[in-house]
This record gives structure tokens, C-alpha cells and sequence, in this order.
């Protein structure tokens, strides 16, 4: 793979195979996949990054039924991650295409660990999310990255994306959850000690010669590790900071297209097809006030490259959006603080506090309003639903839901015990080093809970109610009202080491009490343009638009806005970057 330095190597007779626009996970994929049969490959990349949101994420891919699925789970079959996904997602989506990314997807990860450095793992524990339903399982499914060496890429190393800062400690070492066990476990546990000294003394090292930790993790490894194996193809190019600006269409199909950088423009002839991978609508600001009316994009940590603008040139050639069923967004709760930079921290709560014992989450009104030990997605989305009684805030219509009842912000509480075992969103585990947060207003301290409520500016009698409930069921390790930690999904992430009946379940006791406001977060898109099972973008009567396709976010989710396994994006999306290229090589 090599880097295009001015856009006018690119004027014809240049002509290329395959255009993939978008150099997120889905992206690189379908890129690698169409370098492997042998395409000359046009990568266009708007931002001057390249990893989109998966080089942020913990890039969990959920591909059913492969290789690596026996190791934990032998009794697992497609023929039950298919019964699963009927019962989760019904008739939101196609029966075909859950059906197609079922059939290829061990097929596809084969390919990848076999012909390029992409390599997984599984985990021995990693549920799918609604594990009360039929063909769930708790293993097998979900694979992640294996970690890999920065330093390997040489100069593109400084072109990957860096991962939330907030994610890593020690000034930019990466860690995965293997990781932070180690580094939490390292006073109790030989083999934990060594763990941490190892990667300590890695990134102490790798400091002297880089501006961070070379040891790629989650995202970043995916993404290395995509761009590694495609720098062994000379006949890939990638173009960064580079704008699309039409899709070349006619008889033919999509013919080519026409991009722009730094006001030099040109159009490129693309022979077979155009994949367009660049993130989905969630940072387009006429999309968003769509489908999203009321969520302000600020609360959205995915990455800035995702403005739309492929979709809308897609829709201008009679492409169409998939129907939104549940949701067009899928959702995490978020909280918010400015960093010393000036710019903004969006840090995604998706296990580490919430649904640990000593938390509770409240409404404005100072009520539960769901359950914490339910998936991030769930959790945000019934945030996001609240939204909607706002309209009915000034007209004091009878019967309809008040004000209070909004949960935008809601806050996260915990006491000074939850504090120092789990940490609270950006507050590491410990208790220590609080200041700067309590300085900022990120953290709200309160001496004693009706204090705490005076700060929140909630009903201190209403608070002070909700969490005295709460500490009794959290005894009995009931949940009458949400079922908190009533699935294995939910004890999953609760603590396994407490010492109570309920894993998510203990009660809020010592001061001093704690809290963070949460925002529900839109972190990627279900709503995307409609395609058939082979990611052909497909016109309102359903016949596709030759030479267009659609993967990772662009296209409609297979899940129907049902968030029902860990990487549900990641998975879909490279499974049908394979089918993408298989359909457009032939």
C-alpha cells in the first residue's frame, strides 16, 4: 500500500478496480479482501487518520460458527446463532441477510487469519446480550484482536488513529481488559505482578522514542494489523484528508468518482465498483436532526469521519435508507469533560462501573428509571427515549410523563467504597488523585446523600427514598422493579469477587456519596442505506445501483437496531466487505 501525494497521480488513464471509501475496520477490510484477488485497490479517507471508530473501540467482532468458536464453546452451532437472531431481531431485517453473514462469516475470518497478520482470539466469557433468549450463548461468538507491535508499521504507525486518551493510562499505554486485571491484581498475584512490570517497562521504553505506547491493543491492533497486511500489496493506494464529492453514474452503473483535497480535484475511473465504508449519517447535521431530533452530537465519542456525505450522494442516485424499527442509532451512555487541551472527553460507560455493586443511576426526578446491569445500548436508549417528554414539559397536559421523569442528564451515584474498588467513568479505581474532577464539576461530591442531592439539584427526601430502597433489595439481591443482574449477561459484568447474593447489587453506605451526569451517546448508526445480501445498495422498487455497495455503518444493520451481541458492527461489517468484493471481483 502506498500513499497518493498529490491527487493528480490519480487523473486517467489511471484507472482502479475497486474504490473503498472510508478507512475504518469495514473499509480496510473490503480493501484487503479485494487486494487478495488481486484488484488495484483506491482507499479514500476524508480525515487525516486513518482507523475511523474501530481504531477507538475495543473492535470485538461477532462472527458466529468459527474456528476459534470450539475452543470455548464446542456445543455451539449457526444453526442456534440463527435461531438467536430470529428471536432477537425478527422481521426488523431480511431473513437473507442475517442468513448470508451467518454462512460466510467463518469463511471470511478463515480468509483473513490465513492470507494476511489479522488474528484473533476468543474469550472465555463473553456473552451475547439478551441471554435470556433462545440460541444465546455465553462464549465463542465474540472474538477480539490479538495485540500487536506498533512499531512494525513504521511510518504509518504515526497515520493510525489514537485511542480515547482516557482509555490508557501512563500517558498513552493501551490496555485491554486482560490488562487492567493485571494491573488492579498485581498486589495479590505473582503472575498478575508480571504482567504489569511487562507491559510497564514495554511502554516506558517505548517512550523514549515515540509519543505513545507501541503495544496496540483492541481497536488499534485491528486496524494495525489491517494496514500491515495491506502494506504488503503494492498495488493498494490510499488517499488521506480526501473529500468525495460524486459518484460518476450512468448506463454502467457507478463508473467513477470525483474527489477533492486541499483544492486540487480530480476524477478517478473506478472499473468494477465503489464500497462505501465512511461510518454512517451520525455526524451529518441534516441526518442527524432526522433521526436523531434532541441528541447533541457532542455527546457522540465515534469518530469525526462519519459525516454522511457518502449516503447523501448514494440517496441522490435513487439509494434509499433500510426502515427504523427500533432505533436508528445504537447507544451508550456517556459523560463529558473538557480536557486540559481545550478539547472534549466523551467517555463510553459500557462495563467498568454502572452495573458494579454501589451504583445506582437516577432521573432528574431522582428515581431509577432503569436497569444498570443491562446493555449499554439499552441503558442509553431508554436515556434517549425520555427526551420525548419534553414536549409535553410546558403544556402540563394531564396524564402525560412530567418533567422530572426526563433522564437527560441522568446521574450515576456511588458511594466512597464503589469509588475506590471500581472507579466512576473517568475516575480510576483507587480513590486517589480526585481533585482535578471535584475542580471541574465532573465529579459531584456530597459529604452525605441529602448533599449530594443539594448539588445535583434533585428532591433530597426523593434521592434519600430511592437509594434507601435500593440498599434493602441490594441485601436481598433483588430487583422487584428492573431485574438488575437477573441474566448472565448482567452478572457478567457485575463483580463476581462480592461477597452478596446479586453480582450488580450492593448498597450505597459509606461517604462520602458520588456522582457523574450521563448522556446517552450515539456511538454508530443502525439506520444505513438498504442493500441485498451481497451489500449491493438497492433502489426504493429493490433492484441495486450497479457498481455501488455498502458496508460497516453505510449499510442498513442486519440487527434492525437490536443491539444483541458484543461487536455487531464490527462483525456484519467485514463479513460483508468479503461478500462485497466476492460479488463486484466476480
Amino acid at each position: 500500500m502506498k500513499r497518493v501525494g498529490s491527487l493528480a497521480e490519480l487523473a486517467p488513464p489511471t484507472e482502479f478496480d475497486v474504490a473503498v471509501i472510508g478507512a475504518g475496520g469495514a473499509g480496510l477490510s473490503a480493501a484487503l479482501f479485494a487486494a487478495l484477488r488481486g484488484a488495484r485497490v483506491l482507499i479514500v479517507e476524508r480525515t487525516p487518520r486513518i482507523g475511523g471508530t474501530t481504531a477507538l473501540s475495543a473492535a470485538t467482532t461477532w462472527v458466529p460458527g468459527t474456528h476459534h468458536s470450539a475452543r470455548v464453546n464446542p456445543d455451539d452451532t449457526l444453526a442456534e446463532a440463527s435461531k438467536y437472531l430470529d428471536k432477537a431481531v425478527g422481521e426488523r431485517t431480511p431473513a437473507r441477510l442475517r442468513a448470508a453473514f451467518l454462512s460466510h462469516g467463518p469463511d471470511a475470518v478463515r480468509e483473513l487469519e490465513s492470507r494476511t497478520e489479522v488474528r484473533y482470539r476468543p474469550y472465555p466469557k463473553h456473552p451475547d446480550y439478551i441471554t435470556d433468549l433462545p440460541g444465546a450463548t455465553l462464549a465463542g461468538r465474540a472474538l477480539e484482536p490479538l495485540p500487536f507491535d506498533g512499531r512494525l508499521l513504521g511510518e504509518w504507525f504515526e497515520l493510525l488513529r489514537e485511542p480515547i486518551p482516557e482509555f490508557t493510562v501512563l500517558g498513552g499505554m493501551m490496555v485491554d481488559r486482560n490488562d487492567i486485571n493485571n494491573l488492579l491484581g498485581m498486589t495479590r498475584s505473582w503472575r498478575a505482578l508480571r504482567h504489569s512490570i511487562g507491559i510497564i517497562g514495554r511502554h516506558l521504553s517505548d517512550r523514549l522514542r515515540y509519543r505513545r505506547g507501541t503495544r496496540l491493543v483492541m481497536g488499534n491492533a485491528l486496524i494495525a494489523r489491517l494496514v500491515y497486511s495491506l502494506c504488503a500489496h503494492d498495488q493498494v493506494r490510499i488517499c488521506l484528508e480526501t473529500e468525495l464529492k460524486g459518484l460518476t453514474h450512468g448506463p454502467a452503473g457507478v463508473t467513477g468518482l470525483e474527489l477533492e483535497r486541499a483544492g486540487e480535484r480530480v476524477a478517478v475511473q473506478i472499473k468494477r465498483g465503489v464500497i462505501l465504508a465512511a461510518g454512517g449519517f451520525n455526524r451529518n447535521p441534516a441526518l442527524r436532526a432526522e433521526l436523531l431530533p434532541g441528541v447533541d452530537e457532542a455527546w457522540c465519542p465515534a469518530a469525526p469521519g462519519h459525516t454522511g456525505t457518502a449516503q447523501q450522494l448514494a440517496l441522490g442516485l435513487g439509494a434509499v435508507h433500510g426502515p427504523t424499527h427500533e432505533t436508528p442509532a445504537f447507544w451508550a451512555p456517556v459523560s463529558l469533560r473538557r480536557r486540559p487541551d481545550g478539547s472534549q472527553a466523551v467517555f463510553p460507560h459500557f462495563v467498568m462501573d454502572r452495573a458494579k455493586p454501589g451504583m445506582i443511576t437516577v432521573n432528574q426526578a431522582g428515581r431509577r428509571f432503569v436497569n444498570e446491569s443491562t446493555s449499554y445500548h439499552l441503558f442509553a436508549l431508554a436515556m434517549e427515549r425520555s427526551l420525548h417528554a419534553k414536549e409535553h414539559c410546558s403544556k402540563g397536559t394531564p396524564g402525560q410523563t412530567p418533567c422530572q421523569s426526563i433522564a437527560v442528564p441522568a446521574y450515576l451515584i456511588c458511594d466512597a467504597r464503589a469509588l475506590r474498588q471500581y472507579g466512576l467513568g473517568m475516575v480510576r479505581p483507587g480513590g486517589r488523585g480526585l481533585d482535578p474532577f471535584l475542580m471541574d464539576g465532573y465529579l459531584i461530591q456530597g459529604d452525605t446523600l441529602p448533599e449530594l442531592a443539594a448539588r445535583l439539584g434533585l428532591d433530597s427526601q426523593v434521592l434519600c427514598q430511592t437509594i434507601e430502597e435500593f440498599n434493602t433489595q441490594a441485601r436481598q439481591g433483588t430487583d422487584p422493579r428492573f431485574g438488575r443482574g437477573t441474566t448472565a449477561y448482567q452478572r457478567n459484568i457485575g463483580d463476581a469477587t462480592w461477597p452478596g447474593p446479586n453480582p450488580c447489587m450492593g448498597p450505597l453506605e459509606e461517604g462520602p456519596f458520588y456522582a457523574v451526569r450521563l448522556y446517552p451517546g450515539d456511538i454508530g448508526a443502525s439506520t444505513g442505506l438498504a442493500t441485498d445480501e451481497h451489500a449491493r445498495v438497492l433502489k426504493a422498487d429493490g433492484s441495486p445501483i450497479r457498481g455501488l455497495y455498502a458496508v460497516g455503518n453505510e449499510m442498513h444493520s442486519i440487527m434492525g437496531g437490536v443491539y444483541t451481541a458484543p461487536g455487531i458492527t464490527i462483525g456484519p461489517g467485514m463479513v460483508f466487505a468479503s461478500l462485497a468484493v466476492g460479488d463486484l471481483m466476480g
